[in-house]
Order: C-alpha cells, then sequence, then structure tokens
C-alpha cells in the first residue's frame, strides 16, 4: 500500500469518526440552544423623533448557566424593545440585555426564567482551535427549527483596528452553512464545547457563499465577563474636527447619540437618539440625538478619555452616582443617574 492511499484511508477514517459522533453530539448539545424572538422599534431618519417604525426578527442564543444567562450576538438584540426566548421544549421566557459590545459583535442576556432540567453548554478554549479543525453549528436559518450545518475552521482573523476596553477583535472564519436565523447561535467543535458565536457572512448575493464568521468563545468571555463591563445602552459616533464644528459642539470632540436601546439606563436616563438620516463623506448618521459632552466631568473629546472613562465606570456599584453633560437642541443639559 503506498503513501498516497494511506492519507486517503486516514481522511477517510477521520471524516467518519466525525459523522458517526455527529448525531450524538448533536442531541447532547441542542437542547441548550435557544430561538430569541425580538420586537424592536427604530426611528426610520425622517426628521420627525416620533416616526418610528416596529420590526420583527429571529435570532439564535445558547445557554450557558442554570442563572439564565444566553450569549447571542450583539447585533440581534442591540436595539430590541423586547426580548423572548423559545426553549426546545416549546416554553418561553422574556429577556433583558446584561452585557453587549457592538465591537465583538456579543452580548450576554438574562432570561427570567429557565426550564428545571434545562441543558448548559459548556465554554471551550477558542486559542487551541486550529485552521481545518472540525465544527458544527445548530440554529434556525430561515426559522427553521434546530437545523445542523457542519464544516471547517477555514481561517483564523484579528482585527487590531476594532478595540473595546483594551481587547482586540477575534474571529473564525468558516465553510458551514450560515443563513438569516443563524446570528448568535454556538458554534461547536468535536468535543460538544462552545468555541464560537456566530456573527455575519461575507457575501454578493445576500446568501450564504461559503464565508462565514463567528466571534471566539475567548473574545466572549474577554469582554463580557473576564474584564467586567458598564452597558449604558447608546449606539454612537464619535465626532470631531469640520463636523464638531457643523454640530456647534462647545469642544473639540464628543459622542454624538444615533441609538438609544428601549429599557437601558439610558433611556430610562431620558436621553435621546438621532432621527435625521444623513450621509456625509462616506458614513452614515442620524442627526438630532444627544450629544454626550462628558461623563463624571471628564469630557469626551479624544478616544482616550473615552475609554478610559468606561473603564472608570464599569467599577461604579449599585447605588453610585453618575454625572452626564449632554447637549441637545444647542442648550446644554446637567443629567445624573444613579446605578440600579
Amino acid at each position: 500500500m503506498n503513501k498516497f492511499t494511506i492519507t486517503i484511508i486516514a481522511l477517510l477514517v477521520t471524516n467518519i469518526s466525525f459523522g458517526q459522533t455527529l448525531t450524538e453530539l448533536y442531541n447532547t448539545v441542542s437542547p441548550s440552544v435557544v430561538k430569541i424572538l425580538v420586537k424592536s422599534e427604530e426611528n426610520i431618519g425622517h426628521g420627525d423623533p416620533y416616526e418610528t417604525v416596529v420590526s420583527g426578527g429571529l435570532g439564535t442564543g445558547v445557554l450557558v448557566s442554570k442563572s439564565g444567562d444566553i450569549i447571542t450576538a450583539a447585533h440581534v438584540v442591540s436595539s430590541a424593545s423586547e426580548i423572548e426566548i423559545v426553549y426546545l421544549d416549546g416554553s418561553t421566557s422574556s429577556a433583558t440585555i446584561e452585557n453587549i459590545s457592538n465591537a465583538g459583535d456579543v452580548a450576554i442576556l438574562k432570561a427570567n426564567r429557565v426550564p428545571e432540567n434545562a441543558t448548559i453548554a459548556k465554554f471551550g478554549d477558542s486559542d487551541k482551535v486550529k485552521v481545518g479543525d472540525n465544527i458544527f453549528i445548530i440554529g434556525f436559518p430561515m426559522g427553521l427549527e434546530y437545523s445542523l450545518s457542519s464544516g471547517i475552521i477555514s481561517g483564523i482573523h484579528h482585527d487590531k483596528s476594532k478595540i473595546d476596553e483594551g481587547v482586540s477583535m477575534e474571529f473564525f472564519q468558516t465553510d458551514a452553512a450560515i443563513n438569516t436565523g443563524n446570528s448568535g447561535g454556538p458554534m461547536f467543535n468535536k468535543k460538544g464545547e462552545v468555541v464560537g458565536i456566530i456573527s455575519s457572512i461575507l457575501s454578493r448575493s445576500g446568501g450564504f457563499e461559503g464565508v462565514g464568521f463567528a466571534s471566539t468563545s475567548n473574545l466572549v468571555n474577554n469582554l463580557l465577563y473576564k474584564n467586567g463591563r458598564f452597558w449604558f445602552g447608546v449606539d454612537g459616533h464619535f465626532v470631531n474636527g469640520t463636523l464638531a464644528e457643523v454640530l456647534n459642539i462647545p469642544q473639540d470632540a464628543a459622542l454624538m447619540i444615533s441609538s438609544v436601546t428601549p429599557n437601558s439606563p439610558a433611556y430610562f436616563l431620558g436621553l435621546r437618539g438621532g432621527y435625521l438620516k444623513t450621509t456625509i463623506g462616506k458614513d452614515d448618521f442620524l442627526l438630532g440625538g444627544d450629544i454626550i459632552l462628558s461623563i463624571e466631568k471628564t469630557p469626551l473629546d479624544n478616544i482616550e478619555n473615552i475609554s478610559n472613562i468606561w473603564g472608570l465606570l464599569k467599577n461604579k456599584k449599585k447605588g453610585d452616582k453618575i454625572s452626564f453633560s449632554i447637549l441637545r437642541s444647542g442648550s446644554i443639559k446637567e443629567y445624573e443617574w444613579k446605578v440600579k
């Protein structure tokens, strides 16, 4: 038997072995996968602050604790006014956002109810994952219940241009089929451990073309658990230079709010998002929202200050007060929020 034949047989044995255990793995871990139904209310950007549109959305998540922690993609829930979790047994629960990173496209939800005998997924060490490793995905593509797709890790990418609280972004590339509804779903290794959270696809047609991406499990851990975070519930743009002058910002730069997540601290504080959609240069903006000038008397006039202030805020305890200076309709307003 020549060397080429031995190599082919070895590859076949590896694939058959993974195929034989895949059904068993699916049956073991699929109960930890949940369907996420969201209702979102967003301003459509026509210039009326009260002209909003309500839409529904579907995503996937994975239950990682008995207390109701569910990991999903940030873009599935970031603008949600209502979140409903549907478990494998058909039971449901409302949920709220516990923590979120838009840069890493990952979020923790807290379900208000967890089935008594719920299956809890285990996290694996994504640093041990290599290109060529077998993986599989469970989710709700196009609404199809608990659909399984499998493939390999096609690449490992680090995006050092995107940094959140000192953590640079890391993503797996995969050829496993990913479609609308898979977002936020778990990527499992052949031990049944979660090594990634499905984020996006790269496509010219809008459909899956063999290039999908997942945030790594260690990125999830570093962003949402290990470092701790202060989630305020605003999505915004750092504006400086000419744009800051056009908006009459009374300092070199500031944080312009484009949207406020319903039922977030920013929402209950009364902060407002934008309502006039416009394009300046190559960037799209929702203008008309509040502009945060300073937090805790620290001006948000440079990226370093913004990074430092969020690091300070995450150490605030329940009952502590946080002060904000806001520019709204040409007037500066002072706010104070008590951490709950």
